[in-house]
């Protein structure tokens, strides 16, 4: 009866790994054209003439993570970049938070000019780690913690709130957030942004829920980064496609309900305008999962321009003086 029932498990086991296999295979990447997707012009625009020069934060595993700073004095402020930019995108709003707050501003493993292996990271989770070494390695003794996150970076902030270390963290500040792709928030494709390679993804979830993962460094999404991006000063800065691996640890887990419902007081700003989110439907989706929550809906702000909006920055400075 056992021999039955174990023959029985592992021929099961075997079809649902060839089934899983055949899915990741039978998709491949495809060529972007930045025909679409989001407007750059104001982020390529950015006066970058007093950008710091990144330092340099060791993590648990020995790597370096790229770090800028703002400010010396006040709350600790952690600003995470979104899908496929860099911590660069928040050197005006760093800047004059810097005479509130001490700001960090990572580029995340993985991202930036020169990252060991770019839209790639090791584990699921290695991005929370990473917060949580920069963290602990800067934060002194009673000094609030403020996570900062926009897009994807918004998302990873929701994820970290609801993971081992979200106790580190005193406020949130969630900028057009992704939840996940599934979220009434989302619109299809992110409005352009985002080409996702969605049979990859069912096979490689299928293999992960085996506890089978050789195969997460597999590209699974691609973003529709504009050529004059590409071929501009700032192209060698931009990340073009994720490993599954890094893109699943870059968003909130799949009961997202659960991440947000462990956030910590937070502000949500978006614009009206934006491209890839629906402005409207974080307040009535979020609202039910905690009340920790003040919304924000920019009128005629998109999705990139909601960081550098004076509205943003107004919220925030208004949150610092509050903790």
């Amino acid at each position: 009866m056992l021999f039955t029932v174990a023959k029985f498990v592992a021929v099961s086991l075997c079809i649902t790994a060839l089934i899983a296999l055949g899915l990741i295979a039978s998709q491949k990447s495809v060529e972007i054209t930045g025909s679409e997707g989001l407007d750059f012009t104001d982020a390529i625009l950015q006066d970058l003439s007093a950008l710091p020069d990144p330092s340099m934060v060791p993590m648990r595993d020995g790597t370096d993570l790229a770090v800028r700073r703002y400010g010396d004095a006040g709350p600790l402020v952690v600003m995470v970049h979104g899908s496929g930019w860099n911590g660069m995108q928040f050197h005006s709003l760093a800047k004059t938070l810097g005479a509130q707050a001490q700001v960090l501003v990572p580029d995340l493993r993985g991202h930036g000019a020169n990252p060991e292996r770019r839209g790639d990271v090791d584990y699921i989770g290695q991005f929370e780690d990473d917060l949580a070494d920069l963290i602990a390695a800067t934060k002194a003794q009673d000094q609030k913690v403020v996570l900062l996150g926009h897009s994807s970076g918004g998302g990873l902030v929701v994820r970290f709130a609801g993971g081992a270390h979200g106790t580190m963290i005193d406020h949130a500040v969630l900028l057009a957030p992704f939840l996940k792709h599934n979220a009434p928030t989302t619109r299809e494709n992110a409005g352009g942004w985002s080409h996702v390679l969605m049979r990859r993804i069912i096979g490689l979830s299928m293999l992960n829920t085996f506890g089978i993962t050789a195969l997460n460094h597999l590209t699974i999404i691609q973003f529709n980064m504009p050529r004059v991006v590409l071929d501009g000063p700032l192209g060698r800065t931009a990340t073009t496609s994720y490993s599954y691996r890094l893109n699943t640890g870059f968003a909130p887990r799949g009961a997202y309900a659960d991440d947000i419902a462990a956030l910590p007081a937070f502000d949500l700003i978006v614009g009206a305008d934006d491209e890839a989110m629906v402005a409207d439907a974080y307040e009535p989706l979020m609202a039910g999962m905690t009340g920790k929550g003040r919304y924000r809906v920019l009128p005629d702000v998109g999705h990139l321009g909601v960081v550098d909006a004076p509205e943003t920055l107004t919220a925030i400075q208004e949150s610092l003086s509050d903790l």
